[in-house]
Order: structure tokens, then C-alpha cells, then sequence
């Protein structure tokens, strides 16, 4: 379960497919000819270790996950070339299928991509409504195949090769439904003066390629996005399950020292209470880190931060009034002060 085997793994499993590649070519084969048995020996064996450890580890459960059982049907055919070879001879006419089926190994990338896992799981559960999809296209085909016989494939002046029976009839409205040469379909019916022949293939193609592939690659598409969203839903729940392990662990570290220096604390007399708290500053690591997971967006955080500025407002507005009364009294006083000056000076008129 580790990343590091992972790595390991993904990365022979490449290099695997890469040298399959190069044995494809007769002239690479020939000059790396002892390289090329030297790595199939070193995959093989990486493969069959890997199928020890894993059983080796968990040998009840191993068997109830479909992917490791697809590992074991690769290392299964991983043997099949090497025991016809030995029982049944270099020279045995099915051994180039045998050797064909080698190309099952890159398989084993699903067992350690998720990515690919989830479009698998996607697949597997658009089974049952493209079954239900490819039933109707077949009804529909067989339908059009009977009229299309009787139309088009009758003894005299027919097209027998596309039309003569019912599995040549199914062949042609298959290259009709993915769109493929039907333009040479269509030019062979009209060279022998078919009237209906226009009417059934545009008929055809606007129900079969239109609307029933269309459904199909709909009804793919739907359960893809499906099965992605879970994925993604599955991810953020890892991801903050990991940063709860990681904060349990920096306050159980945390609880630790500080019970540690309270119990020298009654051992040792400390000066004051900061210099404990300087202690413990001594404690912390610059690498911890903060988990403040959606803290900035907690129904908490954002009633204690509303009523903050509500106060705030409440504090502005009651400075501004105050304002407002102390200019009030300044222009008061502005407005009394000529007064009295005037009063003042007469009152020291009369008094000479």
C-alpha cells in the first residue's frame, strides 16, 4: 500500500509495454534479442512477487477485489506462452494468439490509478441501459433488415452482395448506423432504379446514427460525470480526514508538553508565568501545520464577524452624533462671544 511500491509497480508495468513495443519490430528484436529475454525473465518475476506478497499479506480478502482478480487472470496468461512452449512446441499454430494476449499486462495500471477505476466503476453502471439502448438498435436493425430484403435483395436485378440475406442485410444497415460508405450503399440501389431505396437509408441513418448513438454516447456521459463528482466527493473527504489525523496529532504532541512543563513547573520554581510560556514557545515546530479548515466560512466565525462590524457601525454612528453636538456647542459659543464683548465694552462706557 505504500506510494513507494506503487511507484515501482506503474513503472515496470511501463517499461513493460514499451519493450512489447519494440518487439513488434523485427529489426530491434533481432539486434536486442538477449535483452529482451532478460527483461521478460525480471517481469515476470516482479509480477508473480508482487501476487506472493499481496496474497501472502491478505489471503481471504485478496480474493473478494475484482481488480485482483484481473490480476491474477493477466498472470495467468503472463504462463500460458511459456507452458505451450514446453508442452506443445515453438511450432504450435496458437501460439501467436498466446503471445497477442501479452498486451493484457498493461491492465495492471488500473489496479493503481483511481482515475482509471472510477471511469471503469462509470462504465459498469451504464451496463444495464446500454444493454437496454442496444436492444432497441437491434430491433430496430432487424426490422429494417426483413424490409430491406424484401426491398432490395429479390433475385432479379437485387443487390444480392449488400441485401441477398438477412446477415449480409445486418452487415450493410451496421455500415448505414456508423455512417461509413454509405454513399457507395446508396449509389448501388440507385443504379438499379430502386425508388424507395433514398426514403429507407435516410430513414435509417436519422434513427439508428442520429438518435440511438447519440443516446448511447448520452447515457455514457451522464454516468461518467456521475461517477466523477463521487470521485471528487471522495477525494475532499480523504483530504480532510487527513488534516483531522494531523490536528489530532499536533494537540495530543501539544497537550503532552504542556503537561510535561507543568509538572516541572511544580518541580522547579519558574520566575514568572511568561517564562513557561517561553518554554513551551520552545516546544512548537516551525513544519506544524495550521489546520484552520474552512474557518473563514464557519456559521461561527461569520455570526461573531457580522456582529463585530454591526458594533462598529453602532460605535461610528454614536461618534458622529457626538461630533455633531460638540460642533453645535463650538457654534453656539461663536455666536455668544460677540455678544458679550459688545456688552462689555458698554458697560465700561457707562462706568467713565
Amino acid at each position: 500500500m505504500s506510494h513507494l511500491f506503487k511507484i515501482i509497480m506503474i513503472s515496470t508495468v511501463s517499461l513493460n509495454a514499451f519493450f512489447m513495443v519494440l518487439w513488434t519490430d523485427y529489426k530491434t528484436r533481432y539486434k536486442l534479442f538477449r535483452l529482451f529475454e532478460v527483461s521478460e525473465l525480471i517481469f515476470v518475476s516482479i509480477y508473480s512477487s508482487e501476487f506472493c506478497m499481496k496474497l501472502y499479506v491478505d489471503p481471504i480478502d485478496y480474493w473478494k477485489d475484482g481488480y485482483n482478480v484481473l490480476d491474477v487472470v493477466i498472470i495467468i496468461t503472463v504462463f500460458i506462452p511459456y507452458g505451450l512452449r514446453k508442452f506443445k512446441g515453438k511450432h504450435y499454430p496458437y501460439l501467436n494468439i498466446a503471445d497477442g494476449i501479452q498486451s493484457l499486462r498493461i491492465l495492471k495500471l488500473i489496479t493503481y490509478s483511481r482515475g482509471i477505476r472510477t471511469l471503469i466503476t462509470a462504465v459498469g453502471q451504464t451496463v444495464y441501459t446500454v444493454a437496454s439502448v442496444i436492444i432497441l438498435l437491434f430491433v430496430l436493425m432487424y426490422i429494417f433488415a426483413i424490409l430491406g430484403f424484401y426491398l432490395f435483395g429479390v433475385p432479379d436485378g437485387g443487390d444480392m452482395n449488400n441485401w441477398g440475406n438477412l446477415a449480409v442485410a445486418f452487415f450493410t444497415l451496421f455500415s448505414l448506423a456508423t455512417v461509413d460508405g454509405w454513399t457507395d450503399l446508396q449509389h448501388q440501389l440507385d443504379a438499379r432504379n430502386f425508388t424507395l431505396s433514398r426514403t429507407f437509408t435516410i430513414v435509417f441513418i436519422l434513427l439508428a446514427s442520429f438518435i440511438f448513438l447519440s443516446m448511447f454516447v448520452g447515457v455514457m456521459i451522464i454516468h461518467t460525470e456521475d461517477s466523477i463528482k463521487k470521485f471528487e466527493r471522495e477525494l475532499m473527504v480523504e483530504r480532510h480526514m487527513t488534516l483531522m489525523e494531523e490536528k489530532q496529532v499536533i494537540l495530543k504532541r501539544q497537550q503532552e508538553e504542556v503537561s510535561r512543563l507543568m509538572q516541572r513547573r511544580k518541580n522547579v520554581d519558574y520566575k514568572s508565568f511568561s517564562e513557561l510560556v517561553e518554554n513551551f514557545k520552545k516546544t512548537l515546530r516551525h513544519t506544524d501545520p495550521m489546520v484552520l479548515d474552512d474557518f473563514g466560512t464557519s456559521l461561527p466565525f461569520i455570526d461573531v464577524y457580522l456582529t463585530t462590524l454591526d458594533n462598529q457601525d453602532t460605535t461610528i454612528c454614536k461618534l458622529q452624533e457626538l461630533y455633531y453636538e460638540i460642533v453645535h456647542v463650538l457654534n453656539l459659543m461663536l455666536e455668544d462671544l460677540p455678544q458679550k464683548k459688545q456688552s462689555h465694552s458698554s458697560e465700561n462706557v457707562d462706568e467713565k
